[in-house]
């Protein structure tokens, strides 16, 4: 079904039409994220946000001299879960159910795009739609959440995982580890936090946890703040692997090269004939930078990461306060309007979207800039 809308996008024109090699933030587009940047965040007010659907983004301005209308098909939301669709009871709320399935029936996919393991993602079976399955661990797995089955896996090689655990050893010799493979999770005996129990799968050593192999290995230091740890953790493995920070303090995480959310989404869309401009991706954390990266339209959290808020095309309100939904609401409502005024065809969703282009009358070289 083809509906219309009007939306409005904001942040630099040119940077979704031309791959320059670098984001809005000045993160690379290699593929790496990195956290502790202190970038600007977006000023929005969650309480403002807050107010209707149609008040769902804070947007990025800058004054206006032009304008153009441009036309684009909405036809996946890939989201994050924690910190993003999830409220920080780790629980999804009724209006975030709600709008999920309202952008189902409307004929929009919707994929859950997680650094969760496949183990962690059995109370959330409600929410991944009617194909089941979930792209998590940053990308390693994709999961048929409802079968309980690993159906793709991009993992690490086991020679790889050894020399980088030894430099890291090195490097920090208080170091542990943990592995999340498709059967489950395992981890050194001194690899201790708040969901490690008695009953985990145990080891000496990480190298007796790599079979099967792990879609990513996780690690901990108690001897270093932090940010030095994740410092060190960058350096050591430069670009052997891709190290990614989705939110909890201290904690590492380990990926094969190539192996991102948004490799992952990627993938998943060109099986499916799915553009990158015809996705809309929300998230929080660094470790969902390459996917908004990707995505035509992407939106972060009023309670996201600084290098989140610096990347994104909007802002919207935070994850307690059911953001996702709001921008979803908001999304429907532009669809149900515009049916009603154009009519409908049969080849999929179709947004209008309004963009106001501004162009800088100091710059020299006549970059346009998109205002909200």
């Amino acid at each position: 079904m083809v509906t219309f809308m009007s939306m409005r996008w904001t942040d630099l024109a040119t940077d979704k039409e031309e791959d320059d090699g670098h984001d809005r933030g000045g993160h690379d587009r290699g593929g790496q994220e990195h956290s502790g940047h202190e970038g600007s965040g977006s000023g929005a007010d969650p309480a403002q946000l807050a107010e209707s659907p149609r008040a769902a983004c804070g947007s990025r301005r800058w004054g206006s001299e032009a304008v153009m209308r441009q036309a684009g098909l909405v036809r996946l939301v890939a989201t994050d879960l924690d910190g993003t669709l999830l409220g920080s009871d780790g629980l999804c709320s009724g209006r975030s159910r709600a709008a999920l399935a309202a952008v189902e029936d409307a004929g929009i996919q919707v994929v859950l795009v997680t650094a969760r393991p496949p183990r962690w993602l059995h109370d959330i079976a409600d929410l991944v739609g009617e194909h089941g399955l979930a792209l998590c661990c940053n990308g390693a797995f994709v999961y048929d959440v409802r079968g309980g089955q690993v159906l793709e896996e991009h993992c690490m090689a086991a020679a790889h995982v050894g020399e980088i655990a030894v430099d890291l050893r090195n490097a920090l010799p208080g170091i542990a580890f943990a592995v999340e493979s498709r059967t489950g999770f395992g981890r050194e005996r001194h690899y201790l936090d708040e969901f490690t129990t008695p009953q985990d799968i145990s080891a000496v050593t990480l190298e007796e946890l790599l079979d099967p192999l792990p879609g990513k290995v996780l690690a901990r230091c108690a001897d270093v703040s932090a940010v030095q740890f994740h410092r060190v953790v960058d350096e050591v493995v430069a670009d052997r692997a891709v190290v990614s920070y989705s939110g909890a303090s201290g904690l590492a995480e380990i990926s094969a090269v190539g192996v991102t959310k948004a490799a992952a989404l990627e993938v998943w869309c060109v099986g499916r004939g799915i553009d990158s401009a015809e996705v809309f991706a929300f998230g929080d954390m660094p470790n969902d930078l390459p996917m908004l990266r990707w995505a035509g339209r992407s939106f972060g959290v009023a309670n996201a990461h600084p290098d989140v808020l610096d990347l994104v095309d909007e802002v919207c309100a935070s994850n307690d306060e059911d953001g996702v939904a709001q921008v979803l609401e908001a999304l429907l409502a532009d669809m149900h309007q515009g049916t009603s005024a154009r009519g409908t065809t049969s080849q999929g969703t179709v947004v209008q979207r309004t963009t106001d282009i501004a162009v800088d009358e100091d710059s020299t070289s006549g970059a346009a800039y998109l205002r909200g």
